[in-house]
């Protein structure tokens, strides 16, 4: 096996272009193609083919937030768009902060890729769900459907993925059905009737097929082992989605040196690999992993090859915490019924580091199989991608749909025939979740959001359950990963959005009468000048809120009212989401709000603004559709790119209300420590 990544020959370039000209409908010459790129894996693997699809083909091949930020009062960027992980060389290639000037710096100007006139513009705003719900809802109409008449608390009981899981071919055991041409073919063979994963976090099932080898206890080690972690504004109760997540490494990491299998061994290379991911390696650790798996390297911050997640994105039921089992058998509001079945593997070794930064490829070709419902990232991984079909049933995704997991699950790549790549400047060899994992065995258990209990005699408008679990330290910030992003989001999602359960539970909290400098304000946005004011003000008392621990129960947990939603509105947002469901719209964003939040309309003071693309003067309040790009001079590489500066200073300290933070990275102390109770 070579330990580097390996370059398409001429020949395999010439075939592969040859391919491309004649509309991609070579499909031996495209399998040849990705099995000389598959080689550094694997001589004898029979790897799953597809072709090349171009994004011109896409009416949305982008994967961009473009909220904006209250004149700097509000950063979300800086949880996706950051030099940390890449200046402390941790398997990322796409610093996004300034910290390479080819790729501009995301928290300080909408610097998207430049236009092309053959694909639509980075810079237009193309999530009209997001955007404009009110279109969302004619589609639906126009079906003959009412909303209002869907029982959505039975449809978020009603389990969907075991019908989907009976569809993969193939041993549960090996990452690849090898079906041919099985459209669930890279479905993960993760059984969801062996689910829940034991209190240790090792899915184990009565079915022997499922597992590798018998424990103690005479059931099957599936290799599956379930992953906690810190969970931030993206896949929370309050967004309306929750995840579980599920780590399996290849049957070598799982034996002694002599072949035989060994829970032990097996536990320890998962804490190994933890470690590698976390920066957290020490020198007892040694440079390779344990067992059989002993010829393959510890490489900081990269998962070996072979690697496998499994991510079942569920709906929120706030009636779910894993003690009724008639209600959900999953804990932390995670509902029967799943939205999605998310699945990583990584196919080829990639070293981020022999790649420059600033040749990202967002307009090659994306190799996948849209039948099959998978896409290559280019940087290593296979990401593929089950959603729900009209009547709820799971299906695989497009090469559109999957685009969009690229521009987060990806890094940057040059090769002699480039492919699509994107990403963030936050992930970890492609990754979210394990470098978000709570260290040590506490982070080695079902996703359970900050241990939640659900309170069985809440009413449909109160919090319906709490937290037992506090705010734990950030490494680099020694300072709560909760707190950080709620002084300088100020929101509860990465949309700065501010739902009306959190708003109430702020009014009620921060008065003059509890000491606060001024009573929480409502956003006023009949004027700029009055929504930045009040938007600055509401930073503010939020800041005030955090340093005095009124986010924090007694006990140090972080407060159910910043999490949970009231069970009506939970049931508010599934109905939101089923409508893109019926539509089939996801292409159009998954994010569905009562109304356009607020973080996507205009409002700028005088001299700080920006026009349409067309020239057009914006209006105070007018969503934003579209931002103006740079056409000066179209033989500078500039030339088309997002010029629109996001108004955030990067001279302004924390303590005067600055937001920017250039070199954040998403990693805990460890030991586990939290933040203070009040």
């Amino acid at each position: 096996m070579s330990d580097r990544p390996t370059f398409l020959n001429p020949a395999t370039t010439a075939l592969i272009l040859s391919a491309m000209l004649t509309g991609c409908s070579d499909s031996q010459g495209q399998a040849n193609a990705q099995t000389a790129g598959a080689s550094v894996a694997s001589t004898t693997v029979s790897y799953p083919q597809g072709d090349f699809r171009s994004p011109i083909t896409f009416s949305n091949p982008y994967a961009q937030c473009h909220i904006e930020t209250s004149r700097g009062a509000q950063n979300a960027c800086l949880f996706c768009h950051t030099n940390g992980v890449y200046k402390a060389g941790l398997g990322n290639n796409f610093p996004q902060a300034g910290a390479e000037p080819r790729l501009g710096n995301l928290q300080l100007e909408y610097s998207f890729t430049p236009i092309s006139p053959f694909t639509a513009s980075p810079s237009r705003n193309p999530w009209e769900n997001t955007l404009t719900p009110e279109k969302l809802r004619e589609a639906v109409a126009a079906l003959g459907l009412d909303p209002q008449t869907w029982d959505m608390q039975a449809y978020v009981r009603e389990e969907n993925w075991r019908a989907a899981f009976q569809q993969r071919p193939g041993d549960p055991r090996n990452w690849d059905g090898g079906g041919g041409d099985s459209r669930f073919r890279l479905f993960p063979g993760l059984a969801p009737a062996d689910l829940p994963a034991d209190a240790d976090g090792f899915v184990r099932s009565s079915t022997s097929r499922n597992g590798f080898f018998q424990d103690s206890d005479g059931r099957w080690i599936t290799g599956w082992r379930a992953v906690n972690f810190m969970p931030y504004g993206i896949f929370t109760p309050m967004t309306g989605s929750v995840s579980g997540i599920y780590l399996r490494l290849p049957k070598s990491f799982m034996q002694r040196e002599d072949g035989s299998f060994d829970l032990a061994v097996y536990a320890r290379n998962l804490d190994l690999l933890e470690r590698a991911i976390q920066d957290r390696l020490r020198a007892e650790d040694g440079e390779v992993y344990q067992g059989a798996a002993r010829t393959v390297a510890i490489e900081r911050g990269l998962y070996p090859v072979g690697a496998e997640f499994a991510h079942p994105l569920h709906y929120v039921d706030v009636a779910a915490d894993g003690r009724d089992l008639a209600v959900s058998p999953y804990p932390g509001t995670r509902a029967r019924r799943v939205k999605e079945i998310r699945y990583m593997y990584k196919w080829k070794l990639f070293y981020p580091t022999q790649f420059r930064p600033g040749v990202k490829e967002e307009g090659a070709p994306v190799y996948g199989n849209d039948e099959q419902g998978w896409v290559d990232n280019g940087v290593g991984w296979y990401l593929a991608g089950f959603i729900e079909d009209k009547s709820g049933a799971l299906r695989p995704q497009n090469r559109e749909e999957l685009a969009q997991c690229i521009g987060c699950h990806s890094g940057v790549s040059a090769t002699e025939f480039p492919v699509f790549t994107s990403g963030v400047g936050n992930t970890v060899d492609s990754t979210w979740s394990l470098p978000r994992k709570f260290p040590g065995e506490s982070g080695w258990r079902e996703m359970d959001y900050l241990s939640y209990l659900a309170k069985a005699d809440a009413g449909p408008d109160e919090t319906p359950g709490q937290a037992r679990l506090g705010d734990p330290l950030n490494r680099g910030l020694n300072k709560g990963e909760f707190r950080h992003f709620l002084d300088n989001v100020v929101g509860a999602s990465l949309y700065g959005d501010m739902p009306a359960a959190i708003e109430r539970f702020l009014a009620e909290r921060i008065q003059p009468a509890q000491g606060y400098s001024a009573a929480w304000p409502a956003l006023d946005t009949a004027s700029v000048a009055g929504f930045q004011q009040s938007q600055a003000l509401r930073q503010t008392l939020l800041r005030e809120f955090t340093v005095r621990g009124g986010y924090l129960t007694a006990d140090g947990a972080i407060r159910g009212e910043l999490l949970y939603p009231p069970k009506a509105d939970a049931l508010a947002a599934a109905r939101r989401y089923r409508q893109v469901v019926v539509t089939q719209r996801y292409v159009k964003g998954k994010n569905v709000f009562p109304e356009t939040p607020v973080t996507f309309r205009y409002f700028r003071e005088e001299g700080e603004g920006f026009a349409h693309q067309d020239g057009r003067l914006y209006q105070a309040g007018e969503v934003i559709t579209d931002r103006p790009v740079d056409l000066e001079n179209p033989a500078l590489i500039t030339y088309g790119v997002g010029i629109a500066e996001t108004l955030i200073d990067p001279e302004r300290p924390f303590e005067q209300g600055g937001t920017y933070f250039p070199d954040y990275a998403p990693l805990l102390v460890e030991p586990l420590r939290f933040e203070s109770a009040p």
